[in-house]
């Protein structure tokens, strides 16, 4: 009783954390999981329908589009937006002074624009009859492309704002980790007569191995969740989303979807922890990965 006493204004202090921690993250998630065992349209009193909801999702059309459209989005634009970003970072860090400053902040710039600013920007330059890609294709004389309204291109399209938008992020994580890769090793390696391929290779790479672990995984972690670039590109509303014939649709976005437009909360909150799954073992996998190769 004493030792309680004696920390109570510890537990005071924190009181308040706790109290939001509880209403606003474990109470969601409580309640989500209760409701995805039920039929709920959030104004009647939900119905059991025990794993029906889960049964329901996993032979839907649009849950199998949505999966596919992510797995062939992650695949593309995590390695690609990786490497652009690792570019960038070996760029910058190249100069010192007023330009390295210079080009940190131009090439950060977009992680911190609004999201809606930045998908008006691309929707101005996919646009097919003025936008700027097809007035540069009219120059060499190519037929204009209706990036966002093409079934063909639209993934890619989508790919290159997400990498526009998030290599800026990677980048500065990427960068913090080269200024710590002591510059002995490098002077080392010179005087060895090793090339800057080289040393990127055999110093660089292995001593960001961290680094570029933390980025991978909060990469493919983001890109599973990956909802207002689409819905913004293709004008989506919560009872027509997805762009032509689903080509940018998203677990997100098809969760939202059922939700708000059809109303289905039960459905929405299964679909919810089917993603949360998801991300949990691909979260797994990856570490299963990297302790696999750091024992090698």
């Amino acid at each position: 009783m004493r030792h309680t006493r004696h920390h109570l204004p510890h537990f005071l202090m924190i009181l308040p954390f706790l109290l939001l921690f509880g209403a606003f993250f474990l109470y969601p998630i409580l309640s989500g999981f209760y409701y995805s065992f039920h039929d709920w349209n959030g104004v009647r009193e939900p119905v059991y329908v025990g794993l029906e909801n889960y049964t329901k999702l996993l032979g839907s059309r649009d849950f199998s589009r949505a999966m596919w459209n992510l797995f062939q989005y992650i695949a593309i634009t995590v390695p690609l937006g990786l490497s652009v970003a690792f570019g960038l970072a070996l760029l910058v860090d190249s100069f010192t002074g007023r330009w390295a400053n210079f080009f940190r902040n131009a090439y950060f710039l977009p992680v911190v624009l609004p999201a809606f600013l930045a998908a008006t920007i691309w929707r101005w330059i996919y646009a097919p009859n003025f936008g700027l890609l097809n007035m540069m294709l009219g120059w060499i004389g190519a037929e204009p492309v209706s990036f966002l309204n093409d079934t063909g291109t639209m993934l890619y399209a989508l790919i290159a704002v997400d990498v526009w938008v998030s290599a800026g992020f990677n980048m500065v994580i990427i960068l913090a980790g080269l200024k710590n890769i002591p510059a002995d090793l490098y002077e080392a390696a010179r005087l060895d007569g090793a090339s800057k391929l080289q040393q990127v290779i055999h110093i660089t790479l292995p001593m960001l191995a961290p680094v570029m672990f933390f980025v991978l995984t909060y990469s493919v972690i983001s890109a599973m969740q990956v909802f207002d670039k689409p819905w913004l590109l293709t004008g989506s509303s919560f009872s027509e989303y997805g762009g032509r014939r689903g080509a940018l649709l998203f677990p997100v976005m098809d969760m939202m979807g059922r939700a708000f437009g059809g109303v289905q909360f039960g459905l929405a909150s299964a679909y919810g922890f089917l993603l949360t799954l998801a991300i949990i073992l691909v979260t797994a996998l990856l570490y299963a990965l990297r302790s696999w190769s750091n024992r090698r």
